[in-house]
């Protein structure tokens, strides 16, 4: 009996003893749970991609909503700045309409007063003239009745 003999038969009883301590089913159920946690993180890893990429869609789909209504935003501030401009102008053409034609109306009453004042002091002048060339030719008695009747003429006239 030789070495190699002896060899194979302590192989023999290694893989004896490795059947009966059930060393391959455990070996196996070792690699089974290994691949079976790998298997988990590798659904777990996928789920969770998925859920990332669900949020990074609904966030773009955000991010594009929210500039949108940026947008939105702008454009509705920019027709109401538009429409201030304009209301702006239209009072402010409103304004200068109404301040010319007060500034129009109190030149005519200017005019007016300057007309009726150079009319009353012509009339008191022309009277003072008349009664003076009256009374220097005419009688009083004559005279007062002759004035009276040029004063209630004149005011006739002006009137």
């Amino acid at each position: 009996m030789d070495a190699t003999f002896w060899a194979f038969v302590a192989l023999i009883i290694f893989l004896g003893i490795v059947f009966y301590m059930k060393v391959p089913g455990m070996i196996s159920k070792s690699l089974d749970q290994r691949a079976e946690k790998i298997r988990g993180e590798l659904d777990e890893a996928r789920r969770l991609r998925e859920e990332a990429q669900q949020l990074l869609g609904e966030y773009q789909r955000k991010r594009k909503e929210a500039e949108q209504e940026a947008g939105d935003i702008v454009a509705a501030a920019k027709r109401e700045a538009d429409q201030l401009v304009v209301e702006a102008q239209k009072k402010t053409e409103e304004y200068v309409a109404r301040r010319t034609a007060l500034a129009e109306q109190k030149i005519g009453q200017a005019e007016r007063d300057a007309v009726n004042e150079v009319r009353a002091k012509a009339v008191d002048i022309a009277v003072e003239a008349a009664r003076k060339l009256l009374g220097d030719t005419v009688d009083t008695k004559a005279g007062a009745d002759l004035f009276k009747t040029s004063l209630q003429q004149v005011k006739a006239k002006l009137n």
